[in-house]
């Protein structure tokens, strides 16, 4: 590489290192005091995740927005000059059902703070992995223990991320779930079961969201004492191994 180059990349490898080492020795412990915090104000009854005064759904079918323009105009307007329908989410105009029931505004809280949180655990991983990645040394016979460690600790980071992702999904999942029991609501809102199904689904929702917490505190702790445990093969997995074989 040319010089410029080559000072620019030892440049950004030094950034990683020491983005990677401020991550596993000051983030995620940060990380785990804080949502240790958030874990032990779950019961005080400002917390949104307390579940002791029920999860305020409100189960009303409302009557679509009204509109003071004539249908026609509506129509026009809404649509782009490529003939595509510009409909917003909350049109009802070629909705089958027009009646409107609002989301759960404690529960989209809470999914946003979970979200939040796995965002962070991800892009926080994702450094370190960085750092692994870049350090592994060249493929070569003998002393790769060290590499092995580095492997492994790799994997556990990357199942960390997967779980990260997978809980960061779940409050999209659990929209289309309310959704498809809001819809029946509409449909009958004289059957009186659909309203205690929205009531006990939200209520499942804050139960899970508080879950949650746990499982990204623990994520949080397992990537941390397994980096800590076995930071001096990261830094150098090609260390003097056979020193003690004599």
């Amino acid at each position: 590489m040319e010089k410029s180059l080559s000072s620019g990349i030892e440049n950004f490898r030094k950034e990683v290192v020491s983005s990677a080492e401020e991550t596993i020795f000051t983030i995620f412990p940060t990380k785990i005091l804080e949502l240790q915090k958030l874990i032990s104000s779950i019961n005080d009854p400002e917390s949104p995740f307390n579940i002791s005064r029920g999860a305020e759904t409100d189960a009303t079918v409302y009557p679509p927005p009204s509109s003071n323009e004539p249908p026609s105009k509506k129509r026009k307007t809404s649509e782009d000059t490529s003939g595509n329908s510009g409909i917003s989410d909350n049109d009802t105009q070629n909705a089958r059902l027009e009646n409107l029931v609002v989301a759960n505004k404690r529960v989209k809280s809470v999914h946003e703070i979970i979200k939040k949180q796995c965002q962070e655990l991800a892009f926080s991983i994702d450094k370190v992995k960085l750092w692994l990645t870049i350090s592994l040394p060249k493929i070569e016979d003998g002393d790769n223990f060290g590499v092995q460690v580095q492997e492994e600790v790799l994997g556990e980071l990357h199942r960390a991320q997967e779980s990260a992702y997978n809980l960061r999904d779940v409050a999209r999942q659990d929209y289309l779930a309310r959704a498809k029991i809001c819809s029946k609501l509409i449909k009958y809102p004289f059957v009186e079961d659909y309203t205690l199904a929205l009531q006990e689904h939200d209520e499942k929702q804050l139960y899970y969201a508080s879950q949650r917490l746990y499982d990204i505190r623990n994520l949080y702790a397992a990537v941390m004492d397994i980096t800590q445990k076995n930071i001096n093969k990261l830094r150098a997995p090609k260390g003097n191994n056979s020193s003690g074989l004599y």
